[in-house]
Order: C-alpha cells, then structure tokens, then sequence
C-alpha cells in the first residue's frame, strides 16, 4: 500500500505539461438576503457554462439580521471572504462580490468587469501543481513553487444543480432566489510546501455534491491550482 501510494506521487510529480490546464476559480459571494444580488447570481450561473471556468456560489451569513435567514450560508464562507478582503485591502466584505483566482474582486453587479478578468485569468499562463484523485477519499499533489508565505490545499464540495429558494422575510420577500453551483462544504486539508503530497479527504455530507480541490496561497491568497473529481 505504501509503494503504490509512493509511486503515485512520483508519477504525478512527474507528469509536468502533460496535464491539463486547469480552471479559473470564480467564486461568488452573495446571500439571499441581498436584494442587490440577483443579476449577480444569474451571471455566475452563465459563467459556470463557460468552458476552462469553475463558478462557486458561496452564501454568506451577515445579512441574517435584516430578517431572512440565509438557508445555504455558512461562517466558514463568511470567514473565506474575509481573508480576501484583507489581502485585497478592501474596506469591508459585501455582496455580490466575484473573485477571480484569488487575485482580483469585483463587484457582481459589474457583468462587464467581471467577464474582464475571467478572460484574462483563463489566458493567463498557468504554473500549477499537479493533482490527481486516488479513489473517493484521496487526492495528491504534485511538486511546484511555493509563493512566499505558504500555500493551503481546500477540500469544496458544491451542489451543482440550479436551486430555487423562497425567501419569506426581509428585503427580498415574495422573492424567489435562483443559485447555482452553491457550496455546501469547504476544510482545509493541510498546507502544502512544494512537495508530492497525499491528502485524506472525507466523505460528503450529502448526497450529489461534486468536489473540488483547490490549492491556494495562504489567508486567501492567489489560486495556484484546481481540481474536479470527475471533472
């Protein structure tokens, strides 16, 4: 068992260009509390079709207080845009925020700005590590640079499907929010120092979900790589 999981770290550190591209990160943030937030969740969903894109919608809790209670948001999420908003030197987190490969934000109102970066994100040249699934509870990755005050590998898992909620309370009531690709977990595995590395991942929560690697740099850091079981 132990030199089959080596060998498989040497292969992956090995397999360089051979791999594929991987996709831009697009997450964004938004909550159902948000009467601003609709035209941002329609867009994201659009991007999600867009080949080389993988489009997260992470629900955020700090709306909750003006009466509807966000039935997706989680504090982890919350706490994921924090990270950027202080490594972005932004004032204060809100909705709806796109950010593309941990680099750059936008508000999601601004569809235009948004396409902007992700087609300068998917053009960009990439350096990532390589990553590869091993069965349903392992993930390995390869060897590579590691930016100056280390990286994270993240564990996502998000329901693909588009979800329609009714919102009962609040700024959006008599609403119906529409949101795809939701993010219903997200652990950090561990950090990665530039080493082949194997990860344990854990079982889904719920059923259907897909799962997503990501390997960042630390405190919400550029996206140095991303991988779909399945995908």
């Amino acid at each position: 068992m132990r030199k089959a999981a080596l060998l498989s770290l040497i292969l992956i550190a090995a397999a360089g260009s051979a791999m594929a591209k991987p996709p831009v990160l697009v997450e964004l943030y938004t909550a159902q509390g948000c009467a601003s937030c609709a035209e941002a969740n329609a867009h994201v969903g659009k991007l999600a079709e867009r080949p080389g894109v993988l489009a997260l919608t992470f629900p955020v809790d700090y709306w909750d207080y003006l009466g509807w209670t966000d039935t997706f948001a989680k504090p982890e999420f919350t706490e994921r845009q924090k990270a950027y908003v202080t490594r972005l030197k932004l004032r204060e987190p809100y909705t709806p925020q796109v950010v593309v490969d941990g680099r750059h934000e936008a508000p999601g109102l601004k569809t235009a700005e948004v396409d902007r970066l992700v087609r300068a994100a998917v053009g960009a040249p990439r350096n990532a590590p390589d990553m590869k699934f091993i069965g349903p509870r392992r993930v390995d990755v390869g060897s590579g640079r590691v930016p100056t005050g280390g990286a994270e590998v993240w564990l996502i898992r998000y329901d693909p499907r588009e979800l329609e909620v009714a919102v009962k309370a609040g700024d959006n009531r008599g609403e119906t929010v529409v949101q795809k690709n939701v993010v219903r977990e997200i652990k950090r595995l561990g950090v990665w120092r530039g080493r082949p590395q194997a990860y344990r991942m854990t079982a889904a929560a719920e059923e259907g979900l897909k799962t997503v690697v990501v390997v960042q740099a630390a405190k919400g850091g550029r996206v140095l790589g991303v991988a779909q079981q399945g995908g």
